[in-house]
C-alpha cells in the first residue's frame, strides 16, 4: 500500500513535470508565430560556455535604449553605476544619471524634492505609475526590460525576432484596430508599433545603424542588464570543473598506489 502511493506520487510529480515542459515548448512556438515560423537564431557572443559580452555592442545598445526604448519602457533593477562594467567611465555615468530627475527626501522641513539622479540611483521609470503608463499607451503596459530576456523562452533570439520580425498582416488576416502584426507575438497581434527601424539612431562610433544592427546591439545590452554576472559565473564554472578534474586525477593516482600495496600483501 505505501508503496503503491508512492509510486502514484512520483507519477503525479512526472506528470506534472512533463506538462509544464510542454507548456514551455508551447510558449516558445506561440512566441514563434503562430507555430509555424521559428525565432530567428543569431550566434550571440556570450552563448556558449567561453562566451563573453561584446562590451562595444553593449554600449550601442545602451544608446539604442536610451534614444528609442527608454521612453516607454524602464530598466528597474539596473543603476546608472552598472555601466562602468561595460566601458562606461565614472565621469560619462555621472552625466548620464544627471539627464534624469528623481524625487527624494524629505528634507530638514519634511517636504520631498526633486535632484538629479546620482550614478547609485536605478534608471529612473518612464512613468510614474502603471496607470500613468497605460494612458499613455492605449492601455498597454510596456513591461519592465530588466529580465526580459530571462523572463521569455530563448530570450535573446525572442527579442531579436519580435524587434525585426514587424511586417504587413498576410491576406485574410484581421488586425484590430491600433495593433500592429507581427508573427513571433503570442497571436500575432501587438500594441506596440515598430520600434526599431534603419538609421532609427545615428551611432557615436560610426557604427552602420541598420535595423539588424541596432536589433543585435539591444539585445545584447538587455543580456547584460538581466545577468550582469555573467562572465564571472562562466569563470568560476570552468575553474571549478579544472579543479574537480584534477583533483579525481589525483584521486585515481592514490586509489592504485594504496591498492597496489594491498594487492602486494
Amino acid at each position: 500500500m505505501k508503496q503503491t502511493m508512492t509510486k502514484t506520487r512520483f507519477m503525479s510529480k512526472l506528470t506534472l513535470a512533463t506538462m509544464a515542459a510542454t507548456a514551455a515548448l508551447g510558449t516558445h512556438q506561440a512566441y514563434a508565430s503562430g507555430d509555424t515560423i521559428h525565432l530567428k537564431e543569431v550566434d550571440w557572443a556570450f552563448d556558449g560556455v567561453f562566451g563573453t559580452f561584446d562590451r562595444q555592442s553593449i554600449q550601442r545598445g545602451f544608446q539604442v535604449y536610451k534614444e528609442v526604448c527608454s521612453s516607454c519602457h524602464g530598466l528597474d533593477h539596473v543603476a546608472y553605476r552598472n555601466l562602468t562594467d561595460v566601458g562606461f567611465s565614472e565621469d560619462e555615468v555621472k552625466a548620464i544619471a544627471a539627464e534624469k530627475t528623481v524625487m527624494d527626501g524629505p528634507n530638514d522641513d519634511g517636504d520631498m524634492f526633486e535632484r538629479a539622479a546620482l550614478p547609485s540611483d536605478k534608471f529612473v521609470a518612464p512613468f510614474s505609475n502603471e496607470k500613468a503608463a497605460r494612458a499613455a499607451n492605449n492601455g498597454a503596459y510596456p513591461p519592465d526590460l530588466s529580465l526580459i530576456i530571462k523572463a521569455r523562452f530563448d530570450g535573446p533570439n525572442y527579442v531579436y525576432s519580435l524587434l525585426t520580425g514587424y511586417q504587413e498582416p498576410p491576406a485574410g488576416h484581421d488586425v484590430a484596430e491600433g495593433m500592429h502584426y507581427n508573427p513571433y507575438f503570442a497571436g500575432g497581434q501587438i500594441a506596440m508599433g515598430q520600434p526599431l527601424m534603419d538609421d532609427s539612431v545615428t551611432y557615436q562610433d560610426g557604427t552602420s545603424a541598420t535595423l539588424d544592427q541596432e536589433a543585435r546591439d539591444v539585445v545584447n545590452f538587455l543580456q547584460w542588464a538581466a545577468e550582469p554576472e555573467m562572465e564571472q559565473r562562466k569563470r568560476t564554472g570552468i575553474k571549478a570543473i579544472l579543479y574537480l578534474f584534477a583533483f579525481t586525477i589525483l584521486f585515481i593516482i592514490a586509489k592504485k598506489r594504496v591498492w597496489k600495496d594491498i594487492k602486494g600483501e
